[in-house]
């Protein structure tokens, strides 16, 4: 094999290796599609994951939601492990909710709101307790403001337990 040959097998091997761990926050996205500050992006497939819990917030938002988990967060929930190893990414799904047409005494999703990712990777997001934050409606990101107070809450709220609110539904 000659020098050049090698020289190109090695950059595309490296090349290669290097796109495989770039965090899932990354991969494949436009920056018109990142989170600002965390540059944070909705992972591919994330529709997919396992369901960590549900949740309903009160008013004012008055939303049903679902909090998923891809692999790496699903083995930390099932073993218990805190903090969080990173890798781990967690997708919060928002509706409004509605009083069910066919049963009067529930409710059920109506109209989307947001999604919210958390990435955590502990080097790159270390100023925000380890964790990246996105928040999303219709799929673009929201605005520098908004994304400046989402560890504040998560901080005041959940320090112990690795600043995540969802515990894993029984």
């Amino acid at each position: 094999m000659s020098t050049r040959a090698r020289v190109w097998l090695l950059a595309s091997t490296l090349a290669t290796l290097v796109f495989a761990t770039v965090p899932v926050d990354v991969r494949g996205a436009h920056a018109e599609d990142a989170s600002p500050i965390f540059g944070v992006t909705i992972p591919d497939g994330y529709r997919q994951w396992e369901l960590i819990a549900p949740s309903h917030e009160a008013d004012p938002l008055n939303e049903l939601r679902a909090i998923l988990g891809n692999s790496v967060a699903i083995a930390a929930y099932r073993a218990g492990t805190l903090p969080f190893p990173d890798g781990a990414v967690l997708a919060k799904l928002a509706w409004k909710h509605v009083p069910s047409e066919e049963f009067a005494s529930a409710f059920v999703p109506g109209a989307p709101t947001t999604v919210q990712i958390m990435v955590k990777d502990s080097k790159k997001y270390a100023a925000t307790g380890g964790w990246g934050f996105g928040r999303f409606i219709n799929g673009k990101p929201v605005d520098e403001a908004q994304h400046k107070t989402c560890f504040g809450c998560h901080e005041a709220g959940v320090k112990e337990h690795d600043f995540v609110f969802t515990r894993w539904a029984p």
